[in-house]
């Protein structure tokens, strides 16, 4: 974006239908079915089909009224009455918000190809008193590949984020970062920078719980099975640098997760679209 980081994604693996989410969970759900389901359907639904999807996940209705309201409060949606009724719209905001999160979730692959060896290194710290900078700094660096291996310094593979990475400085307000394109000449072994800026076998290992969540090709519901591989799948672009073979573990689950979201995903979306267009269309 440079893309913002979608707010507060949801755990992986799937969520459990058994999982009573709360209204921090049922936030990272809507965001889910707003960016699936709600953008490329025309924007809009009404409270009453969101209910109903919901409730197939065991999600309470109080949940998702507090999520809904939340989300509006933060200007991504806005509510249209009609009557006793409500529909919601996108913002331009939102519209944005999805469309390049969305892109950035859908094209994450997990590993980075024809790496030439260069380094984008950033020099960032927010002030501080300044909670909410620090958070989004680290969130949405995060969030564009970066990881810390010190205080206030952070890196990438990925040099063609450098916009990104500075319009994040900006929203973050910091003024006085300083971003380099840098190779690494010598020192220390790569891999243990790589281990300082990054927890990769907890990466793994939640590579592992997804390939895992989601072995199975059937789908006895296709609406909520996808709502399930999306949540569980959008967590990983914040968490996975995406980094290039060579610097990733000899045994790594990322390829074949992003192989197996791709192939679900193929598989589930047309009913699952189909699905909710009806829903929204009967609670209209």
């Amino acid at each position: 974006m440079a893309a913002p980081a979608p707010p507060e994604p949801g755990p992986v693996p799937a969520l459990s239908r058994r999982h009573q989410a709360g209204a921090a969970s049922a936030r990272g759900l809507l965001f889910t079915v707003l960016g699936e389901f709600v953008l490329p359907t025309g924007g809009s639904a009404w409270t009453s089909a969101f209910i109903d999807a919901f409730g197939r996940l065991g999600v309470e209705e109080k949940a998702i009224r507090q999520a809904l309201a939340r989300t509006a409060a933060d200007g991504w949606i806005t509510p249209e009455r009609h009557g006793r009724r409500t529909r919601w719209w996108l913002t331009t905001e939102g519209d944005r918000l999805l469309t390049e999160g969305t892109e950035r979730i859908y094209a994450f692959a997990s590993s980075q190809h024809d790496w030439d060896g260069s380094w984008l290194l950033v020099l960032a710290r927010a002030p501080d008193t300044g909670r909410p900078a620090r958070h989004m700094l680290r969130t949405r660096l995060s969030w564009a590949g970066l990881g810390s291996p010190a205080p206030g310094v952070w890196i990438t593979t990925h040099t063609e984020r450098q916009a990104e990475v500075a319009w994040v400085l900006r929203q973050a307000g910091v003024t006085d970062g300083q971003i380099f394109a840098a190779e690494h000449r010598g020192g220390g072994e790569l891999a243990a920078l790589v281990a300082q800026a990054w927890d990769l076998p907890a990466i793994e290992q939640r590579y592992a719980e997804f390939l895992a969540g989601f072995t199975s090709p059937s789908a006895a519901d296709p609406l909520t099975s996808l709502i399930e591989l999306v949540h569980a799948w959008r967590r990983f672009p914040s968490i996975d640098p995406g980094l290039p073979a060579r610097l990733l573990p000899a045994r790594w689950s990322g390829a074949r997760a992003a192989e197996l979201f791709a192939a679900r995903h193929a598989r589930w979306s047309p009913e699952a679209v189909m699905q909710w267009i009806r829903l929204n269309k009967a609670a209209g």
